[in-house]
């Protein structure tokens, strides 16, 4: 093992925060600070956090994962990922001070700690990149549309649904609800329009309209991971193949896009979390 893990300890607001650094041997200008999606804390679903550190400590690059105020073994009351940049800055902070030379740092989301370093990105002169995974844009209407679009297909294509059918034991009235209330939802949800770029977002704009205004101020690199088995990243697909300012900013230079088809919302396979670590540290490298 060329790396080494240290326990750390920092405050915000009078709040304890606490994580775990993994520090290669040698030092690095560039960090990477893993960034967890609520409610869980910096193991991750099935230790996914953990091991991504380890692996991109091994590849050279620092890496630290911790528990913003009110989730795992930090202090302070329980918060969303709307409410966390005070939490980012001063890991941030913190981290900088771990890793002598280093001064710039990449954040690393999934789901709505993606949208949490979207949010944030931009404020902060120090975050040079973000690695964005399904990234949770999540409301009533696209959620319903994505279902209808993506669960609804793929649950016609499965035998299991048919062998179910042709035993007696399929519900229809309980599915023709479902896909009624579905149904509903997706008609009724009249969106408001996204802001123009530059634009900035109003704090009670629909989510999707906030996302967009933080993709546009953020002028570092961007790495987005889509998994092809997955609502949430389905919903972000559709509601970026029918924005142009989406797809404009998508198509940027500065942009890396990469996909897993098969994967599910937390890469919960080895072959599927490698994969997302190995682009990862590919990609902070590369530049």
């Amino acid at each position: 093992m060329n790396y080494q893990e240290t326990a750390v300890n920092f405050t915000c607001r009078d709040d304890s925060l606490y994580g775990i650094a993994s520090l290669p041997a040698q030092g690095a200008a560039r960090g990477v600070l893993v960034v967890v999606g609520g409610p869980q804390y910096r193991a991750g679903s099935h230790r996914q956090f953990t091991l991504l550190a380890r692996s991109l400590a091994e590849q050279g690059i620092p890496a630290m994962r911790f528990d913003y105020r009110g989730m795992g073994d930090s202090g302070g009351e329980p918060r969303s990922f709307e409410d966390v940049q005070h939490d980012l800055r001063a890991a941030i902070d913190h981290f900088l001070t771990l890793v002598p030379g280093m001064r710039e740092v990449v954040i690393w989301g999934l789901c709505d700690a993606a949208s949490a370093a979207l949010f944030y990105g931009a404020s902060d002169a120090r975050v040079c990149g973000l690695v964005l995974l399904n990234p949770w844009v999540r409301t009533t209407g696209g959620h319903a549309k994505a279902t209808l679009k993506h669960y609804y297909v793929d649950r016609l294509l499965q035998p299991a649904l048919w062998r179910k059918i042709a035993s007696g034991r399929f519900d229809y009235r309980g599915a023709l609800r479902s896909f009624t209330r579905l149904l509903g939802a997706a008609r009724g949800s009249a969106d408001a329009p996204a802001p123009e770029a530059g634009e900035p977002a109003d704090s009670c704009a629909p989510l999707p309209d906030r996302m967009l205004a933080g993709m546009t101020k953020f002028k570092g690199k961007v790495l987005l991971i889509l998994s092809g088995r997955d609502l949430t990243a389905q919903e972000f697909s559709d509601l970026a193949k029918g924005s142009p300012q989406w797809q404009r900013l998508l198509g940027a230079s500065h942009v890396t896009r990469q996909a897993l088809d098969e994967a599910d919302h937390t890469f919960s396979r080895r072959v599927w979390r490698d994969q997302v670590s190995g682009w990862t540290g590919e990609w902070v490298k590369s530049w």
